[in-house]
């Protein structure tokens, strides 16, 4: 609406770029939307107050607008609310699902490669972010456009699958792999490290397994898939309760016959150097240290894949963007990555983006896999529909679909919570806040859908767009059409900044300003038209709540 009134005058930024400048003046008496013209500043050659002056006067206002004020270098819009309101709402109830859906990615394929758990050991707790922030972000990119291919890439490679092979023949038993994967490979995997502290000749021995399994040695290689398959079935049930899918995974193991073709490219390129009979990159002009490309045994590292990895993908997909959900910690592994893809002449690594996140601890320490010291995913989401369970059994006993209902509000408290704060920050993870559902939570937000559902169903009245507007255009009501307005934009910065964590904040101000609004306007009132009205805005927010919960991969219980 803004947008195209803006967009009439200033073709010099798309309507995606001049939505996201648009902003909420804090005080209302500023106006209802406000539109900076600093960004101008460099294209027109003015100042931001002259250029406001100069729109002001050329901007054509339609009827959802009463009129226009310049404030320095800001143009400030007050609403023609009655129409305002009506327009929205007649917008969500004629989208329904497609309400913020965009075409801005038709066209372009993005490649969202998150989760990526190592073979034989536990899915556990410090994989939740990369998992939940990459579905969300598929979600996200899929819901604008784009056609977005999802990559598992599962850590099904490297020295460490020489260790598990050396501990398995030295002290394993198949039965109780085959009864307890993950478990039992992790203790052998724990073993191998306390042997290898007495006996370091044991790394020896990995390192050879694992050049073993690189040359395709018959033994190595039936002990990998095995390990893979079995490690593949357990990581699926918890897959399974997030209800996540991937369209491809193709993890390390994948790239193993493509790595020589990129060491090739780097030789012919001059790149690679020789040190103590390895190969590496010298990167110690762009200030980083060089980049072990491969082990004086011939072995490749983690890095040789990716770049492999890179080239496949551009190869196989022509990706608009190729984006991995992997922790800070790799920040380092990826400026390297992405400078030695730059070398190699690859104009498109710039379309590679390191989407990083914090890191999650535990409050009894560091989670440790060569310790054993770990928190299961799937015994954190069990333990959270557990106790949603027992929640919703002291609430509401009689409620039809229990384990059903249990299991979107537990899980989807999890996702949540995990999404609420912005992703690069630090945190520790703690069963007492995960469980709490009091407060700017799923469950507050699940529930808030549940409750407009609720008045949905009791009103028995089909909801159309044709209401009298005039009815809805007190302050609670307007602060809270201008909240679903704003959904679209939302998304699409949302999009921009790689941020799920604007959707989740974004949908429980939503929340918390239909809860006014139904604390302070009874829906099922006697008059019609006003009713009518209501249930109208009830069902925009039923949406816009659906539609903001899905994004973030969680489900919208119509009872709770």
């Amino acid at each position: 609406m803004l947008t195209d009134i803006l967009y009439q005058e200033i073709k010099e930024l798309s309507k995606e770029e001049l939505l996201l400048t648009i902003e909420i003046p804090k005080n209302s008496d500023m106006g209802d939307f406000a539109f900076p013209c600093f960004k101008l500043s460099k294209v027109y050659r003015k100042s931001p107050n002259i250029i406001a002056q100069e729109l002001a006067g050329r901007i054509k206002l339609t009827e959802a607008f009463e009129k226009i004020e310049v404030a320095g270098g800001y143009l400030n819009f007050f609403v023609n609310q009655a129409y305002f309101v009506g327009s929205v709402i007649r917008e969500v109830i004629e989208k329904k699902n497609d309400y913020g859906r965009s075409k801005i990615g038709e066209g372009k394929n993005v490649i969202v490669e998150f989760s990526s758990p190592n073979i034989a050991k536990p899915f556990h707790i410090g994989h939740i972010r990369t998992t939940v922030i990459g579905n969300s972000l598929y979600k996200i990119y899929d819901f604008l456009g784009y056609n977005t291919i999802t990559i598992n890439h599962l850590g099904d490679y490297g020295t460490q699958f020489g260790k598990l092979i050396v501990a398995f023949k030295k002290w394993g038993k198949e039965e109780e792999v085959k009864s307890n994967p993950i478990p039992a490979l992790l203790k052998l995997y724990v073993k191998f490290h306390e042997e290898a502290e007495k006996n370091p000749q044991l790394e020896d021995e990995a390192r050879m397994w694992f050049k073993k399994l690189e040359d395709g040695d018959e033994e190595a290689q039936v002990l990998w898939q095995w390990f893979r398959d079995v490690s593949l079935e357990e990581f699926n049930r918890t897959y399974n309760m997030l209800d996540i899918s991937f369209d491809s995974l193709a993890g390390e193991s994948f790239y193993s016959d493509k790595m020589p073709k990129a060491v090739k490219m780097m030789e012919e390129l001059n790149i690679l150097q020789k040190s103590k009979g390895a190969d590496i990159v010298d990167l110690e002009e762009y200030g980083m240290p060089p980049a072990l490309i491969r082990k004086s045994d011939g072995s490749t590292l983690y890095i040789t894949r990716d770049i492999a990895a890179a080239i496949y993908r551009k190869e196989t997909y022509d990706f608009y963007k190729n984006i991995y959900v992997v922790g800070s910690q790799q920040n380092l592994h990826f400026q390297q990555w992405k400078k030695i893809i730059e070398l190699m002449g690859m104009d498109w690594a710039e379309d590679c983006i390191h989407v990083s996140f914090g890191l999650v601890g535990l409050e009894e320490g560091t989670i440790a896999t060569r310790k054993g010291r770990v928190v299961f995913l799937e015994d954190v989401l069990k333990r959270a529909v557990d106790k949603t369970k027992e929640i919703i059994n002291d609430k509401n006993p009689n409620i039809d679909n229990l384990e059903e209902i249990a299991a979107q509000v537990g899980i989807g408290a999890i996702v949540f919570q995990e999404l609420s704060n912005n992703r690069i920050k630090d945190y520790t993870f703690s069963w007492d806040k995960a469980l709490n559902f009091e407060g700017e939570t799923g469950p507050y937000v699940q529930y808030t859908h549940a409750r407009a559902s609720s008045v949905l169903r009791k009103s028995d009245i089909e909801v159309t767009a044709d209401i009298d507007e005039g009815v809805l255009t007190d302050g609670v009501t307007l602060a809270l059409i201008k909240l679903i307005q704003q959904l679209p934009e939302v998304i699409l910065d949302a999009q921009r900044k790689n941020e799920p964590s604007i959707i989740t904040r974004h949908i429980i101000d939503i929340a918390q300003a239909f809860n006014r609004f139904y604390h302070d306007h009874p829906i099922l009132v006697e008059d019609e038209e006003v009713k009518r009205a209501r249930l109208a805005v009830v069902f925009a927010v039923k949406q816009v709540l659906y539609t903001g919960l899905y994004l973030l991969g969680i489900k919208a219980p119509e009872k709770m």
